[in-house]
Protein backbone atom coordinates (compact mmCIF):
# COMPACT_ATOMS: atom_id res chain seq x y z
CA UNK A 1 0.00 0.00 0.00
CA UNK A 2 1.29 3.27 -1.04
CA UNK A 3 0.11 7.02 0.00
CA UNK A 4 -0.23 10.23 -1.21
CA UNK A 5 -0.18 13.51 -0.34
CA UNK A 6 0.96 17.00 -0.73
CA UNK A 7 1.86 19.81 1.52
CA UNK A 8 3.19 23.87 1.61
CA UNK A 9 5.95 25.01 2.77
CA UNK A 10 6.91 28.87 3.10
CA UNK A 11 10.11 30.53 1.51
CA UNK A 12 10.92 34.07 0.74
CA UNK A 13 10.26 33.88 -2.66
CA UNK A 14 6.26 32.32 -1.66
CA UNK A 15 5.51 28.61 -1.03
CA UNK A 16 6.77 25.58 -2.13
CA UNK A 17 4.64 22.55 -2.98
CA UNK A 18 5.47 18.98 -1.79
CA UNK A 19 3.83 16.03 -3.34
CA UNK A 20 5.08 12.38 -1.61
CA UNK A 21 4.10 9.00 -2.08
CA UNK A 22 4.86 7.06 1.41
CA UNK A 23 5.55 3.26 1.20
CA UNK A 24 3.09 2.07 4.04
CA UNK A 25 4.72 -0.88 5.18
CA UNK A 26 8.59 0.44 5.31
CA UNK A 27 7.51 4.12 5.59
CA UNK A 28 10.21 5.31 2.97
CA UNK A 29 9.56 7.86 0.43
CA UNK A 30 9.56 6.02 -2.57
CA UNK A 31 8.66 9.60 -4.69
CA UNK A 32 8.32 13.06 -4.16
CA UNK A 33 8.48 16.51 -6.48
CA UNK A 34 8.31 19.86 -5.75
CA UNK A 35 6.59 22.77 -7.19
CA UNK A 36 5.63 26.67 -7.24
CA UNK A 37 1.89 25.63 -7.72
CA UNK A 38 -0.37 22.78 -5.78
CA UNK A 39 -1.79 20.76 -9.21
CA UNK A 40 -1.65 17.32 -10.83
CA UNK A 41 1.65 17.93 -12.41
CA UNK A 42 3.68 17.95 -9.01
CA UNK A 43 1.56 14.87 -8.18
CA UNK A 44 2.16 13.01 -10.55
CA UNK A 45 5.81 13.65 -11.14
CA UNK A 46 5.70 11.92 -7.51
CA UNK A 47 3.63 9.15 -8.74
CA UNK A 48 5.80 8.29 -11.66
CA UNK A 49 9.43 8.54 -9.92
CA UNK A 50 7.69 6.16 -7.34
CA UNK A 51 6.43 4.06 -9.72
CA UNK A 52 9.52 4.13 -12.00
CA UNK A 53 12.06 3.22 -8.73
CA UNK A 54 10.14 0.61 -7.61
CA UNK A 55 7.99 -0.97 -10.35
CA UNK A 56 4.88 -1.65 -8.57
CA UNK A 57 2.79 -4.77 -9.78
CA UNK A 58 -0.48 -5.45 -10.79
CA UNK A 59 -2.81 -4.49 -7.51
CA UNK A 60 -0.99 -2.15 -5.65
CA UNK A 61 -3.37 -0.48 -3.41
CA UNK A 62 -3.06 4.02 -3.67
CA UNK A 63 -4.28 6.19 -0.86
CA UNK A 64 -4.74 9.33 -1.18
CA UNK A 65 -7.26 11.99 -0.19
CA UNK A 66 -10.11 13.22 -2.33
CA UNK A 67 -8.37 16.75 -3.33
CA UNK A 68 -9.05 17.53 -6.97
CA UNK A 69 -5.53 16.27 -7.42
CA UNK A 70 -5.58 13.02 -6.86
CA UNK A 71 -9.24 12.65 -8.63
CA UNK A 72 -8.00 14.01 -11.63
CA UNK A 73 -8.59 12.05 -14.64
CA UNK A 74 -4.63 12.84 -15.48
CA UNK A 75 -3.96 11.17 -12.17
CA UNK A 76 -6.38 8.74 -12.34
CA UNK A 77 -5.26 7.45 -16.02
CA UNK A 78 -1.29 7.19 -14.20
CA UNK A 79 -2.87 4.85 -11.21
CA UNK A 80 -4.95 2.91 -14.12
CA UNK A 81 -1.39 2.47 -16.47
CA UNK A 82 0.33 0.72 -13.52
CA UNK A 83 -2.89 -1.13 -12.59
CA UNK A 84 -2.79 0.24 -9.59
CA UNK A 85 -6.16 0.01 -6.72
CA UNK A 86 -7.13 3.59 -5.69
CA UNK A 87 -8.17 4.11 -2.74
CA UNK A 88 -9.56 7.85 -0.95
CA UNK A 89 -10.00 8.83 2.19
CA UNK A 90 -13.79 9.69 3.86
CA UNK A 91 -14.35 13.21 2.83
CA UNK A 92 -12.66 15.74 5.61
CA UNK A 93 -10.71 12.99 7.56
CA UNK A 94 -6.77 13.94 7.75
CA UNK A 95 -6.73 10.93 10.09
CA UNK A 96 -7.36 8.53 7.02
CA UNK A 97 -4.30 9.54 5.65
CA UNK A 98 -2.41 9.63 9.14
CA UNK A 99 1.26 8.21 7.86
CA UNK A 100 1.67 10.57 5.22
CA UNK A 101 0.65 13.57 7.57
CA UNK A 102 2.64 12.08 10.22
CA UNK A 103 5.84 12.26 7.89
CA UNK A 104 4.69 15.71 6.69
CA UNK A 105 5.25 17.06 10.79
CA UNK A 106 8.68 15.28 11.22
CA UNK A 107 10.16 17.18 8.01
CA UNK A 108 8.20 20.56 9.13
CA UNK A 109 9.73 20.27 12.65
CA UNK A 110 12.85 19.00 11.55
CA UNK A 111 13.67 21.04 8.77
CA UNK A 112 10.87 23.77 7.13
CA UNK A 113 10.65 25.17 10.67
CA UNK A 114 14.22 25.42 11.60
CA UNK A 115 15.18 28.52 10.02
CA UNK A 116 14.09 30.89 7.04
CA UNK A 117 14.60 29.91 3.69
CA UNK A 118 15.27 32.24 1.26
CA UNK A 119 14.67 30.66 -1.89
CA UNK A 120 12.77 27.71 -3.21
CA UNK A 121 15.61 26.37 -4.47
CA UNK A 122 17.62 26.19 -1.05
CA UNK A 123 14.33 24.49 0.30
CA UNK A 124 14.09 22.00 -2.46
CA UNK A 125 18.00 21.29 -1.99
CA UNK A 126 17.64 20.64 1.77
CA UNK A 127 14.59 18.44 0.95
CA UNK A 128 17.05 16.09 -0.84
CA UNK A 129 19.30 15.63 2.03
CA UNK A 130 16.65 15.32 4.34
CA UNK A 131 14.82 12.61 2.54
CA UNK A 132 17.36 11.24 0.56
CA UNK A 133 20.49 11.43 3.41
CA UNK A 134 18.76 11.30 6.56
CA UNK A 135 14.76 10.36 6.68
CA UNK A 136 15.02 7.14 4.36
CA UNK A 137 18.13 5.72 5.29
CA UNK A 138 18.63 7.04 9.00
CA UNK A 139 15.54 7.98 10.73
CA UNK A 140 14.30 5.34 12.86
CA UNK A 141 10.60 4.47 13.20
CA UNK A 142 9.12 3.26 16.19
CA UNK A 143 6.13 1.22 13.98
CA UNK A 144 9.17 -0.87 12.37
CA UNK A 145 11.22 -1.50 15.32
CA UNK A 146 13.35 1.15 15.54
CA UNK A 147 14.93 0.66 12.19
CA UNK A 148 15.33 3.25 9.17
CA UNK A 149 12.98 1.98 6.40
CA UNK A 150 16.08 1.29 4.30
CA UNK A 151 16.88 -1.11 7.23
CA UNK A 152 13.41 -2.61 7.46
CA UNK A 153 13.29 -2.82 3.51
CA UNK A 154 16.38 -4.53 4.21
CA UNK A 155 15.40 -6.65 7.05
CA UNK A 156 12.40 -7.92 4.34
CA UNK A 157 14.38 -8.51 1.71
CA UNK A 158 17.03 -11.26 3.73
CA UNK A 159 13.78 -12.85 5.47
CA UNK A 160 12.04 -13.35 1.76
Amino acid sequence: VWAADLTYCWTQEGWLYLAVVLDLCSRRVVGWATSRSPDAEVALLAWQRAAALRRPGPGLLHHSDRGSIYASRAYQAALAERHARPSMSRRGDCWDNAVVESFFATLKRGLVYRQSWATRSSLTRALVSYIEGWYNPERQHSHLGYVSPVAYEAQLTRAA
